[in-house]
C-alpha cells in the first residue's frame, strides 16, 4: 500500500478515537457540571493530544521539523482552524441552509477531518523539498 493512502487510513482511525475521546470527555465534564464552553475546550484538548500522539508515533513517519514543540504548535493551530472551519460550516447549513444540525455537523467532520489530514500532511509530516533535492 502507497505510503500516503496507508497514513491515511491510520490517520482516520486516530481521528475516529480522538473523537471519541474528546465527546467522553466532553458528556463527563457536563455531567459534573462543567460550564459548556469549558467542557468544550476540555474534550478538544484531550482529543488533540491523543491525535498528536498517535500521529507523530504510529501515523507519519516523516517530520518537518526538528522541535517537538513547534510541530505540536503547528498541529494544533492547524486543529483550531479545523474548529473554526467546523463553527463556520455549521452556522452555514443549520442557520442559513436548514439543515438538520446532525447531519451538517457529519458533513462538516468530513470536510475537517479532510483539511486536517491534507494541512498536517503538508506542512508537518513531509520531508523538506530542499532535503530532497539535495539527497538526489
Amino acid at each position: 500500500m502507497p505510503s500516503t493512502a496507508r497514513e491515511f487510513l491510520l490517520y482516520f482511525a486516530a481521528s475516529a478515537a480522538a473523537l471519541a475521546l474528546d465527546t467522553a470527555v466532553f458528556s463527563v465534564s457536563l455531567q459534573l457540571g462543567v460550564h459548556l464552553a469549558a467542557s468544550a475546550c476540555l474534550g478538544f484538548s484531550v482529543g488533540l493530544m491523543l491525535i498528536y500522539t498517535v500521529s507523530t508515533r504510529h501515523v507519519f513517519t516523516q517530520h518537518r521539523l526538528a522541535d517537538h514543540r513547534h510541530e505540536f504548535a503547528v498541529f494544533t493551530l492547524i486543529g483550531l482552524a479545523g474548529l473554526l472551519l467546523t463553527e463556520a460550516l455549521l452556522w452555514l447549513l443549520v442557520r442559513q441552509l436548514g439543515m438538520a444540525p446532525v447531519a451538517a455537523k457529519l458533513t462538516c467532520a468530513c470536510g475537517v477531518f479532510l483539511f486536517n489530514f491534507a494541512l498536517r500532511k503538508t506542512l508537518l509530516f513531509t520531508a523538506c523539498r530542499a532535503a530532497l533535492s539535495t539527497q538526489t
